[in-house]
């Protein structure tokens, strides 16, 4: 099992200009370690480190702090969404911080908490953590760091109210637009529930290569674990199974080196020769 990270982003959530901040900030030559980072950055100190934080949880650096080949896709001198003005660029993120599972959280919510729920509260979740997770945490769990972790997912997902934050915030943060996430308020509790459909703004192309990115599929993949497999597009996407055979349809319908097909009550997704998944990126971004 991964090792369990609950804390780093200062509680702060990733702003919607700060992986373009940081990535500029690492090719120009610079380290987050020097005295000058924060009035190269702009920022706070605590500001300074959360940078760093999310550029590693969404995969745009990696080792010690070296960019990502998606980072570089995204945000390099010929990145393809450099001010992340598609939303199927925050699409592409999102699987990535839920794959990576370098932020613990976004893991267990997507491939574990949605599976057996449809609503939640901030209570039931720490008792998730703390329960399933008890023994690779071992004498590391801390209650108020992981109540703050969950805050942080919160409101990277949920457009705040204004009323009660900034309203830089309410405008800046980089997931809220994915509509992943409802807050329901009772008389007693604060609910969230999660938004399963089709998900009209994530493109097929989006959905193929995070397939592509899966190395524990093979060429024949049956729709069960691409519903509801670890990592499967299904369950990172919030997809439906309706939303989930429209993306394989139309992914078939353009790949004729896919194919979806549905025989004896068998529903399976092939794939016939190797696909390079950064090609199908291009197939979307370059079209």
């Amino acid at each position: 099992m991964k090792r369990m990270v609950f804390s780093g982003h200062e509680s702060f959530i990733c702003k919607q200009f700060w992986l373009k901040k940081g990535f500029d900030f690492i090719k120009t030559g610079n380290t987050f370690n020097e005295k000058t980072s924060v009035v190269k950055l702009g920022v706070g100190k605590n500001m300074v480190s959360s940078i760093r934080y999310w550029l590693k949880v969404f995969g745009i650096t990696e080792g010690k702090d070296e960019i990502s080949e998606l980072g570089e896709y995204l945000f390099g001198e010929n990145g393809v969404d450099p001010y992340l003005e598609d939303i199927a660029s925050v699409w592409l993120l999102h699987h990535s911080i839920v794959k990576l599972g370098s932020a613990s959280l976004y893991y267990i919510v997507f491939n574990e908490l949605r599976v057996s729920r449809d609503e939640f509260t901030k209570e039931q979740l720490d008792i998730l953590v703390k329960n399933k997770y008890s023994e690779a945490l071992k004498n590391n769990y801390n209650s108020n760091t992981v109540e703050r972790d969950i805050s942080v997912f919160l409101r990277n997902y949920l457009p705040p109210s204004i009323k009660k934050t900034q309203v830089e915030e309410a405008f800046s943060g980089l997931l809220n637009e994915l509509h992943l996430l409802t807050h329901l308020r009772t008389e007693k509790k604060d609910w969230y529930r999660f938004e399963s459909g089709n998900q009209d703004t994530l493109p097929f192309e989006i959905v193929l290569f995070s397939i592509l990115d899966n190395e524990t599929y093979d060429n024949t993949i049956t729709f069960n674990d691409l519903y509801v497999g670890i990592n499967s597009p299904g369950r990172i996407f919030a997809l439906s199974k309706d939303g989930l055979f429209d993306k394989l349809q139309a992914i078939s319908k353009k790949y004729q080196k896919t194919n979806y097909s549905e025989t004896a009550g068998n529903r399976t997704f092939q794939i016939t020769t190797k696909l390079n998944k950064w090609k199908i990126l291009n197939d979307y971004y370059k079209k």
